[in-house]
């Protein structure tokens, strides 16, 4: 799986929106699938078209560690998943409050071409991994 930085620097070398999906795909095949088990109505996200689901794991303390998993049925969506996951996990519930997402996928020129059920999916998405790190920051 890219880092994210990585992911940054081969978005900023594919100018083709065609190139841009294709790669999304790619990030989507990489991310390791989420045991069936974690496939739960309460770990489904809601508000996306496709079916999404987020696992959070958390160290202890006033300010943990937050890991996130997912998975998606959807290619496209997967790989957004995969992207979210890595913008998200391995950082401290307050630095996942503090960051938007949103504007990552701005940077990476990705928002604006989505359609609008994808990008209300993703502003939930994100909108529950803040909101889960949230409840944890003590």
């Amino acid at each position: 799986m890219a880092t994210l930085n990585e992911m940054i620097d081969d978005f900023g070398f594919l100018e083709d929106w065609e190139d841009r999906m294709r790669y999304v795909i790619e990030l989507g095949k990489a991310l390791p699938d989420l045991p069936d088990a974690e496939k739960s109505a309460e770990n489904k996200v809601q508000g996306c078209a496709s079916q999404v689901w987020l696992s959070v794991t958390s160290g202890d303390g006033a300010d943990p560690v937050m890991t996130f998993r997912g998975d998606s049925d959807a290619f496209i969506v997967r790989g957004l998943v995969a992207i979210v996951l890595e913008a998200y996990s391995g950082r401290r519930a307050s630095e996942v409050v503090a960051f938007d997402a949103l504007d990552l996928f701005k940077q990476l020129g990705l928002l604006e071409h989505l359609t609008a059920q994808r990008a209300n999916g993703l502003r939930s998405m994100i909108q529950r991994i803040r909101e889960e790190a949230a409840r944890r920051i003590v």
